[in-house]
């Protein structure tokens, strides 16, 4: 989780490519992408014929930046690796709404998954060897994974009034990367809707938001990677079609270690210190905006098919896709109560 956030890049537009179709009576289609949180982003606009595409470049670099200054543990300088040098003093410190708007986020998403989501689980990632710099060899004493959990627990962390943030354990600090990408999908989505686009796919990292409708007045269509280690990502598992909604797809098949033949996920229950083993191989979650279904996704890998499906039931505007891989090999679906509704 933390390493996709430590490698976000300083300079948050490196490398923009810009593509302009001549339109039907819709209008044409601006076609931006470019480097952002340590990973890519693309974005369609169907626009009219008047648009500055300079300013609206510029204006969607410097929010990503925003949100980097914000959430890159990576940057000494940021929000995040302030609080997390803090000491649990009380006081705590005053955050940007930025800041604000995405622990609130965590908070719902952490009471929802009944802690299987936990933005400070990053010390039990690192102990199983799921970073940068410690590629996994080992599994760790149970002592060690004791140690790791005393660092970890999103209850710790207290939201006070005037937008400050506290931590009860000194020793715990938070890793916002896996709803972070989520929450910076909806803040440009927001800000092509104040610059009066209604008409839109955003993506960061393989997070999506759908606004409105294609070029051709047909819903977005979105593709969910086939969940196979070793297959070609543009290998297609389900497509969807999307207005109006995000989709978020979290999952092990790439990032794993096997050791006498038992297969150890990058996904850590927060609640066990363990790597889990549900067999759950990929989830998607569609919602209303994509930091919820981010965190979501996340959180759901953990809780498994039966009981994700289940809270996914109790959540309005929400559905899911879990895929588990049985013991021979093939993959199962399971799926929320109207999330056949958005398949092609």
């Amino acid at each position: 989780m933390r390493g996709a956030l430590r490698t976000w890049a300083p300079a948050v537009l490196l490398a923009v490519t810009l593509a302009l179709t001549a339109g039907c009576n819709r209008g044409r289609e601006i076609r931006l992408s470019g480097e952002t949180m340590g990973t890519t982003y693309h974005i369609r606009v169907v626009s009219g014929p008047s648009v500055d595409i300079d300013r609206l470049r510029q204006r969607i670099a410097w929010r990503l930046e925003e949100i980097n200054r914000s959430m890159s543990t990576f940057r000494p300088d940021s929000e995040i690796s302030r609080f997390n040098a803090l000491g649990a003093d009380g006081r705590g410190m005053r955050v940007s709404e930025d800041f604000w708007q995405v622990l609130e986020a965590a908070r719902r998403v952490y009471r929802l998954t009944g802690g299987a989501w936990d933005g400070t689980v990053f010390p039990l990632v690192e102990l199983w060897g799921f970073t940068h710099e410690m590629p996994p060899h080992s599994i760790p004493s149970p002592e060690r994974v004791r140690a790791a959990l005393g660092r970890v627990g999103f209850e710790h962390i207290r939201l006070l009034p005037g937008r400050r943030i506290a931590k009860q354990n000194p020793r715990v600090e938070l890793d916002l990367a896996s709803i972070a990408k989520g929450y910076g999908v909806d803040r440009i989505a927001s800000l092509l809707r104040a610059e009066g686009f209604r008409d839109f796919l955003v993506e960061i990292g393989g997070e999506v938001l759908a606004a409105g409708r294609r070029r051709d007045g047909k819903p977005w269509r979105v593709g969910i990677s086939r969940p196979e280690a070793g297959d070609d990502p543009d290998d297609i598992y389900r497509v969807l079609s999307l207005t109006d909604r995000a989709l978020a797809t979290s999952g092990d098949y790439r990032n794993f270690f096997e050791i006498d033949g038992r297969h150890y996920s990058h996904v850590i229950d927060p609640r066990t210190g363990y790597p889990v083993d549900n067999h759950v191989v990929s989830v998607s979650v569609v919602a209303p905006d994509c930091t919820l279904a981010d965190g979501l996704a996340t959180g759901l890998m953990v809780m498994g098919p039966r009981r994700g499906v289940a809270l996914v039931d109790g959540l309005e505007g929400v559905e899911c896709l879990i895929v588990v891989r049985k013991r021979d090999g093939t993959l199962v679906s399971f799926v929320s109560r109207n999330f056949r509704s958005f398949l092609e």
